[in-house]
């Protein structure tokens, strides 16, 4: 059975859950390692014990500078006893910074696979700390046998521009995992009543400033027609005061964090519509990201939002489904929507849920195939191969 180091840049982010289960499914076992957001430790990750890398703050860099060098000092201390891994698998650049120091811990020549699901705003800097960064990221990515990245526009505009990766790359997109017995039930879900008020979902990584007052504007305007709901887990260092601008405002309402993908039938199924966008990092990542809202939200039958020139508009427009705004304004919010009506609601719903459904999800068919690509960069036999894909 392969054998899988997956190390993260923060255990506690839910999209490493949903990776722990996904290598879970497809037959691998796990050593999980890893630096964490929450000021204590988790005990476990989907029954496996995490390996504590310390604490290190979101928006902080040279705070996780910091902690990844006193890390890569105490890496072979925090591995003892830990079984020597098949491949290794490296979660944003600076768990790729730890991958080489983890094989020298092993005292093993294990293929480190990397694994970048973003591009963060510093790499693409021109200055000398973008430079100095892209060339970190080119030396430690020497060794690196696979790439496994979400969006095509990752690869366009910055692995193949910059020249950063020289392996092969596999697009491992943000897909909903539907691993349970009873196979897709999106479609069949009844969605909300087709009337006022429409209800926009804005789930997952709340860290759009932009986006939050641009929806509280619309709404407030629209004086009662539209609301918007949010769900996840807010950045607070990118707002002024995030909860007290959602407590006071009258169309806006937060409900917290939520499970995925165990709660995701109950959110998407109480919303109209779902809000794609991200002015984050504007005219960079957040332009060429493929967000995991697009496809929990279109599973579930909800109208995608995008905004116009990015690579999700491109995806929707390929798909022919969801509504693209112009221009980040009140204006051509209403302009899109202003004039909504049942009829109208119900032929764009008609149109997302008419999608197959593996556009948008993943099952455990889809689990094994990644561990099989692991299982191949590994150069495990093939005896080993056929045993983890059945």
């Amino acid at each position: 059975m392969l054998h899988v180091l997956y190390l993260v840049h923060d255990i506690s982010d839910p999209a490493v859950r949903r990776r722990v289960i996904m290598l879970k499914a497809g037959g691998a076992r796990l050593t999980l390692a890893g630096f964490r957001r929450t000021k204590l430790p988790l005990s476990d990750i989907e029954g496996v014990t995490p390996i504590d890398l310390g604490y290190t703050r979101d928006g902080r860099f040279a705070q996780r500078l910091g902690a990844v060098a006193k890390a890569a000092a105490g890496i072979a201390a925090s591995l003892k006893g830990e079984p020597v891994p098949d491949v290794i698998l490296a979660r944003n650049l600076e768990m790729l910074a730890l991958a080489k120091r983890a094989r020298c811990a092993f005292g093993t020549s294990a293929p480190v696979v990397y694994e970048c699901l973003d591009i963060h705003r510093l790499v693409l800097r021109d200055d000398m700390v973008g430079r100095a960064l892209r060339g970190a990221e080119r030396r430690l990515g020497r060794d690196v046998r696979l790439l496994l990245t979400s969006s095509p526009a990752f690869v366009r505009h910055y692995f193949q521009k910059f020249g950063q990766i020289d392996a092969p790359i596999e697009l491992l997109e943000n897909k909903l995992l539907e691993l349970g017995p009873k196979g897709p039930v999106a479609p069949t879900l009844a969605g909300p009543l087709a009337a006022q008020p429409w209800r926009i979902g804005w789930f997952g990584a709340l860290r759009c400033r932009k986006s939050l007052e641009l929806l509280q504007t619309f709404t407030e305007s629209a004086d009662g027609a539209f609301e918007v709901v949010l769900r996840g887990r807010p950045a607070l260092t990118e707002f002024d005061d995030f909860l007290g601008v959602v407590g006071a405002a009258r169309h806006l309402s937060f409900g917290g964090a939520y499970r995925n993908p165990e709660d995701m039938a109950a959110i998407y199924g109480g919303v109209h519509f779902s809000w794609a966008i991200d002015f984050f990092e504007e005219g960079l990542n957040s332009t060429w990201l493929l967000p995991n809202r697009l496809y929990e939200g279109c599973r579930f039958g909800t109208v995608p939002i995008a905004m116009a020139g990015t690579e999700t508009a491109t995806f929707l427009q390929r798909q022919g489904i969801g509504i693209v705004l112009e221009e980040a304004s009140v204006a051509a919010l209403d302009k899109a929507l202003g004039t909504m009506t049942p009829e109208r609601y119900r032929a764009l719903r008609d149109q997302v849920t008419a999608c197959e459904p593996s556009t948008w999800s993943c099952n455990s068919s889809d689990c094994r195939v990644l561990v099989a690509k692991l299982v191949k960069v590994a150069g495990l036999a093939d005896g080993e191969i056929a045993a983890v894909a059945a």
